[in-house]
């Protein structure tokens, strides 16, 4: 019979893991648990789920955090997780069915219901959103990416259809913190590729990821949350590009100081 492990990286997560974990009952053979210096309850909630636990000192990213999550996994299957996602019981059974016929699939893609400010969104570019997390092991890692980082299966995807419950931001003071460290690390991403920005350009991108949000794709039918939703995109892009060209300019800087 397969067996199916499941991997997760945290930093800090009491609040959401004990729901995560809970709705693995059943399902999971194995829970891998890479955390990286957790403060809180996290460590103790793991353990309480018999958890393998694993401990670096160092932060490499969120791709390679999550290879080092499947370098410990042991089952035929990998589920890769967030804290903040949960299994409905529906989805459960999906995937043990999923695994145990599936001669011809290495991986499958799940779509997310996430939630955002009070209500889950079910437009916004956010609905269906399909990820590849359930794989066989052995036949996909993730990419090295610092941030926004990808699965990258070898072999045929196919797709669930019962949805993952994604609760990814509870209140506004998340959207903004996670606003502020997620274009941090993109923006040192594109830095680090070469990539360029101006003043301009970061008004431009921001103006258009709310166009896009609120009116491509039909956020105003998510009703207020769809308006914040579409407010946030166009923020963290704004910031994400301006922070690229302040990285430019303080490299600038440093050269010339270094070649008077």
């Amino acid at each position: 019979m397969p067996t199916l492990s499941v991997i997760l990286i945290t930093r800090n997560e009491e609040a959401n893991l004990a729901d995560c974990l809970v709705s693995l009952e059943g399902i999971a053979e194995q829970i891998v648990v890479v955390d990286t210096n957790s403060s809180d309850r996290t460590l103790e909630i793991a353990k309480n789920h018999g958890a393998v636990i694993a401990q670096p000192t160092d932060w490499p990213g969120f791709g390679p955090q999550k290879n080092r999550a499947l370098d410990l996994a042991t089952g035929d299957w990998v589920l890769s997780l967030d804290a903040d996602e949960r299994l409905t019981p529906a989805l459960r059974s999906e995937i043990l069915t999923a695994i145990h016929h599936s001669a011809h699939v290495n991986c499958f893609a799940i779509p997310r219901l996430s939630w955002y400010c009070g209500r889950f969104i079910r437009h916004s570019g956010w609905s269906p959103d399909y990820v590849d997390r359930l794989f066989k092991r052995g036949t996909a890692r993730f990419s090295d990416d610092l941030v926004h980082e990808r699965l990258i299966p070898n072999g045929q995807v196919a797709k669930l259809e019962n949805p993952m419950l994604h609760f990814s931001f509870m209140n506004y003071s998340q959207v903004l913190q996670k606003l502020d460290r997620y274009s941090t690390a993109s923006a040192e991403q594109a830095f680090a590729k070469g990539k360029t920005s101006t003043p301009l350009k970061a008004v431009l991108h921001g103006v258009w990821a709310f166009v896009r949000t609120y009116f491509i794709r039909v956020g105003f039918l998510d009703g207020v949350q769809g308006f914040a939703l579409a407010i946030s995109n166009g923020q963290g892009t704004y910031y994400r590009y301006m922070k690229l060209w302040q990285l430019h300019q303080e490299a600038n800087n440093r050269n010339d100081h270094y070649s008077k």
